[in-house]
C-alpha cells in the first residue's frame, strides 16, 4: 500500500493520498477544491489512477474537491450513506468494509463533531478527520455536534484499536503531523488520561470558539460534494480565504 499525507495551508487540512499497488488505484481522503491538481500530481508522479474521493464528513471550513476531481478525472465520490448526499456514487457505512484493489478501508461512524462524521482505520492506521485530532478533538457546538456523542465515538470506535495504531487527523494548527492511540488516551488534555465524561463536556462546554465564518457557504457546497457558491465574496472565490480564521476547535 501506498500511503501520502498532504497538506493545505490555508484551511490547515490534510489530505491522504492511498494508493494500492497490486491495480495502480488511488484514493484521495479530505481532498481540498484549492489544491486538487497539486494531489492529482502527487498521483500521477506515482503512477497511479485516482478512483475514488473520500471525505470524513459535511467540512465547515474548506470546499471539498471530490466534484471537481470526479469532473476531471471520471474518478467515484464516496461518502458516508448517513447524509444521503444526492452526488454521491458510494455510501459508506459503519464497519462495512471498503475495498479498491488490495485495499482494505474500515469506516468508523465517530459522531460527535457532526451527527455523521467518520473515520477510516487502514493498515495500522486510522484517518480520525475532526473527530479525534492530536492533543484535542473537534468542536461540537455546530452540525448537530454534541459533547457527549463524541466522547462516546472517540472511547468505543477509536480507543479501543490497537495502541500503536497511528492516527493521522484532517487538521492540525502546529505543524505536527501524526499522533498513536497510546499516546491520545494517555495525554490528551480533552481526552487522555481516562478523563470522565463530565470534565470532558465542561470542557467542550467552556471553549467560547468564534463562529466558523466560512460554514455558511462550505455546509452547503459540500452537501453538493464541493460547489463554491457565486454568493461566496469576490476575494474568496479561489481560495473560500475566510477559512484561514475557522478553526475546528
Amino acid at each position: 500500500m501506498i500511503f501520502k499525507q498532504l497538506f493545505e495551508p490555508v484551511s490547515s487540512t490534510y489530505t491522504y493520498l492511498i494508493g494500492c499497488t497490486e491495480t495502480g488505484q488511488a484514493v484521495l481522503v479530505d481532498a481540498v477544491l484549492p489544491t486538487w491538481q497539486r494531489d492529482m500530481d502527487a498521483i500521477n508522479q506515482l503512477g497511479l489512477t485516482l478512483a475514488y474521493t473520500i471525505d470524513t464528513h459535511i467540512h465547515a471550513d474548506h470546499i471539498s474537491a471530490a466534484r471537481k476531481l470526479r469532473q476531471e478525472t471520471g474518478s467515484c465520490i464516496a461518502h458516508p450513506a448517513l447524509d444521503n448526499l444526492s452526488c454521491a456514487d458510494v455510501g459508506l457505512e459503519d464497519r462495512k468494509p471498503f475495498n479498491f484493489g488490495s485495499v482494505i478501508i474500515n469506516p468508523l461512524h465517530t459522531p460527535g463533531h457532526t451527527d455523521n462524521h467518520f473515520s477510516y482505520a487502514v493498515d495500522g492506521r486510522v484517518l480520525t478527520g475532526d473527530a479525534l485530532l492530536i492533543d484535542g478533538c473537534g468542536r461540537t457546538d455546530f452540525q448537530n455536534g454534541d459533547a457527549p456523542t463524541l466522547y462516546r465515538s472517540i472511547h468505543t470506535q477509536l480507543f479501543t484499536l490497537e495502541d500503536d495504531t497511528l492516527v493521522y487527523p484532517a487538521h492540525d494548527y502546529q505543524g505536527r503531523h501524526v499522533s498513536n492511540i497510546a499516546q491520545e488516551k494517555m495525554r490528551n488534555p480533552r481526552l487522555g488520561g481516562n478523563k470522565p465524561l463530565a470534565e470532558f463536556v465542561e470542557i467542550m462546554t467552556n471553549l467560547n470558539l468564534a463562529y466558523p465564518k466560512f460554514i455558511d457557504y462550505a455546509v452547503p457546497g459540500n452537501r453538493e460534494c464541493g460547489v463554491c457558491s457565486p454568493d461566496v465574496p469576490d476575494a474568496l472565490q479561489q481560495y473560500c480565504d475566510q477559512i484561514r480564521d475557522s478553526q475546528q476547535g
